[in-house]
């Protein structure tokens, strides 16, 4: 066989979804799963499902799947017995110019009326949440729980007073920056390294108002340095909304051994990522790239702007890819050996779940929402309590959620100039 061949072999074995060995289930530990998830509140710390509201064709009352788009709707969700989670303003990262940061001030705007869009479309199946009680007694009126986050605070860098604004909207979680840096924060990942070594001068301003607001801090994609600096300034407990161990896997978007140490002893919480990247070297070359690059300018160039059906093309293009340009495609096994690491290092009062959906999270056989009683069937497997996954599935984010709140509303508001 020709050294090429084998290699293509090779490769094509590391991208099969279920390989030897791949953790499975029975129908009866799946059955007890999803049994407990319908009794406890079962939140996602990071659903970037608004990122679909606008487009042509989405509903969340109808089930898309097979799209590369979708992930989560409101019959998936019933499915996979998930009772709700924070709901991401996200904002793609602009080149910081004056123009680019109107134009994120008014995206996140425009994001933030899109979801109250939907709630106000469908009070009888979704609900606003602003208090960690809000969740059960949502849930006990038989709704989704909707909680409004922030992934990127570029909307605020144009005018950081709208910071009170989107608390009154109902905003709760609130992360400082993205892929690249920008004016209150290092990133992780930005090639051009640190900037401010740390939060800026507005991100410690920034940081300092939402916690007298009683808004969750989260440090997931922001550089270690900004961790340091949350830990040394933060009054309250912080989370990650989405991250992975940096033991298992060293990428920088993951945290270590010892800041884990340091959040648990903060009283903070981990929410674990399922966004394949971070979770393994998946072997992704340039000319992967730049096959996926040439498929979404045959779909017009334009992801934002895709209707929900052409979200079914680019999975079928993807999958094409897939043959051509191999990808080790990350699997539930490298999740679960993320989240027993985390679960070992700072214990299950610590830990959460927040899986990146519509965000580019997912796994080879989780896939989306419908599949979350996996988890769970894992969590009892190797001997967690019911409330010990309850605190995984939402109850220490709501923990922290609480500790944010009281520790606001100790604090007296700033005297009004002139009196």
């Amino acid at each position: 066989m020709a050294l090429r061949s084998l290699s293509l072999l090779v490769s094509l074995a590391l991208c099969t979804p279920l390989a030897a060995g791949a953790v499975e289930f029975s129908a009866q530990e799946l059955a007890r799963a999803t049994a407990l998830q319908q009794r406890l509140l079962t939140l996602d710390s990071h659903l970037d499902t608004p990122a679909n509201f606008h487009r042509d064709g989405f509903d969340i009352q109808q089930r898309h799947d097979h799209n590369a788009l979708s992930q989560v709707d409101y019959p998936r969700m019933v499915e996979g017995a998930l009772d709700g989670g924070f709901f991401a303003i996200y904002t793609d990262q602009g080149d910081r110019s004056d123009a680019a940061h109107q134009h994120d001030r008014d995206a996140g705007l425009l994001r933030l009326m899109e979801i109250r869009e939907m709630l106000a479309a469908h009070p009888d199946t979704f609900a606003l949440a602003r208090t960690p009680a809000d969740a059960a007694r949502i849930k006990a009126a038989g709704k989704r729980v909707v909680y409004i986050s922030m992934e990127n605070a570029s909307p605020l860098v144009e005018d950081p007073s709208l910071l009170g604004f989107y608390h009154l909207a109902g905003l709760r979680l609130l992360s400082t920056v993205h892929f690249a840096n920008n004016e209150f924060a290092d990133s992780a990942t930005d090639p051009k390294g640190a900037e401010w070594k740390g939060l800026s001068p507005a991100g410690k301003a920034l940081v300092d108002e939402a916690v007298r607001l009683g808004i969750v801090i989260d440090q997931s994609h922001a550089s270690d340095a900004v961790f340091d600096d949350l830990i040394e300034r933060m009054p309250v407990p912080f989370v990650l909304s989405h991250s992975a161990a940096k033991a298992i896997f060293d990428h920088p978007r993951n945290l270590d051994d010892v800041r884990l140490a340091r959040l648990a002893k903060a009283g903070g919480v981990i929410q674990a990522n399922a966004y394949g990247g971070y979770l393994i070297d998946t072997g992704k070359t340039e000319a992967r790239t730049q096959a996926e690059q040439a498929l979404m300018d045959r779909l017009g160039g334009d992801y934002d702007r895709l209707g929900i059906a052409q979200g079914v093309a680019l999975k079928q293009g993807r999958d094409a890819l897939d043959a051509r340009y191999p990808l080790r495609k990350a699997t539930l096994d490298d999740f679960f050996a993320h989240l027993a690491h985390l679960l070992q290092v700072v214990g299950p009062a610590h830990v959460g779940i927040g899986l990146d959906w519509d965000g580019g999270g997912g796994l080879a056989d989780l896939q989306d929402v419908s599949a979350l009683p996996k988890i769970t069937a894992w969590l009892l497997r190797k001997g967690y309590s019911e409330q010990q996954i309850a605190d995984i599935w939402g109850g220490n984010l709501l923990r922290v959620m609480q500790q944010a709140q009281d520790y606001a509303a100790r604090v007296p508001a700033p005297a009004t100039p002139g009196t």
